[in-house]
């Protein structure tokens, strides 16, 4: 009798001591990892074990019992499933949660922006000074870029890249998001050439993208767009020179100060419509796509000419002698040269 009492006693400590494990393990599995509310970034490299894993969140002072996690994890079949990239822990997550995000694969992205309106020259500062990215393309490949991203040989780089906020991960490269907005211009320009008005003095795509470029850089006002390359259309159908002082400050390139003289306008390249007729050789900026529809879109409008007011509008001109009337009224009594087409 009293074997069988000390047997019975001896198993009940042993289900009290299975029980009281499981219940200790899965409290460690639910009290949050030590984040705080800024969150925490983790790196689960390529090729790496969860054993490896394990101990390095441990070490990293994030796993306080990197056994339990790893027993987890190789219990519930995940222990092959992470994934690598980078991940943002937040707090109250716990190590169930964490476990249950390198599953899944939702690694930390970062935004990636390109500006309507910017250069080349301007883009490729903002993906060198991103500390996200993989900087794979050396000034020397500017040249063949747009042949490498799958478009004609020679062809310049600049305008090609569909303004638009794009989102990475760690370590992507530079190409990789060039290659992005490249596909994404192009998608838009074929899809917008397509449906363009008829009777346009625009041969091809490229040509409707270099004139939108001065669009963007003429005015920022959205009801204008259609107006003003209106305006431009009108002087393309007549052989008027676009005259447009963008273009000039293309030219200029750094020599420009920030005011026009009349030497600026007398400048050879062939950037500059006040010496050349017809549209420059490259764009001058990246195009706002609702540039490209407004030139491929223009207003039918008798403007043949422009001046800025000096508040981000523009009076509109059909004679010349109106023209010089507002040029006169709005270029601050000749002291400060206003854009004008």
């Amino acid at each position: 009798m009293l074997k069988k009492r000390a047997l019975f006693v001896l198993g009940g400590i042993a289900v009290f001591a299975v029980i009281s494990s499981i219940v200790y393990v899965w409290q460690v599995l639910v009290t949050p990892l030590p984040v705080d509310s800024k969150g925490q970034l983790i790196t689960v490299q390529a090729g790496i074990s969860a054993r490896s894993l394990a101990n390095q969140l441990a070490q990293d002072k994030i796993l306080a019992h990197p056994r339990i996690w790893l027993l987890y994890a190789r219990l519930s079949g995940d222990a092959e499933r992470i994934k690598q990239g980078q991940y943002r822990l937040k707090k109250g997550m716990t190590p169930v949660g964490l476990l249950d995000l390198l599953v899944s694969g939702r690694v930390t992205q970062y935004p990636v922006t390109l500006i309507p309106g910017w250069t080349f020259r301007q883009v490729m500062q903002a993906l060198n000074a991103n500390p996200h990215l993989s900087h794979t393309l050396p000034p020397s490949e500017y040249a063949g870029l747009i042949h490498r991203l799958g478009g004609p040989a020679g062809m310049s780089p600049q305008g090609w890249f569909y303004p638009n906020t794009y989102y990475v991960t760690e370590g992507t490269s530079d190409t990789s998001v060039l290659r992005r907005a490249y596909a994404a211009m192009k998608h838009y320009l074929d899809r917008q050439w397509a449906e363009r008005a008829p009777d346009l003095p625009l041969k091809t795509p490229y040509q409707a993208l270099i004139l939108a470029s001065i669009v963007d850089r003429e005015t920022s006002v959205p009801k204008e767009r259609p107006l003003i390359a209106g305006v431009f259309i009108n002087r393309l159908r007549k052989g008027m020179p676009l005259q447009s002082d963008p273009t000039v400050i293309f030219a200029l390139g750094a020599s420009y100060k920030g005011n026009i003289t009349f030497k600026d306008l007398r400048n050879p390249s062939p950037y500059n419509t006040y010496t050349h007729r017809g549209l420059p050789p490259t764009p001058i900026a990246l195009p706002n796509p609702a540039d490209i529809h407004a030139v491929l879109h223009p207003a039918k409008t008798p403007y043949l000419y422009f001046v800025a007011t000096g508040n981000g509008t523009h009076v509109f001109s059909i004679t010349y002698a109106e023209q010089k009337r507002a040029v006169a009224k709005y270029q601050l009594g000749g002291k400060q040269r206003q854009q004008e087409g």
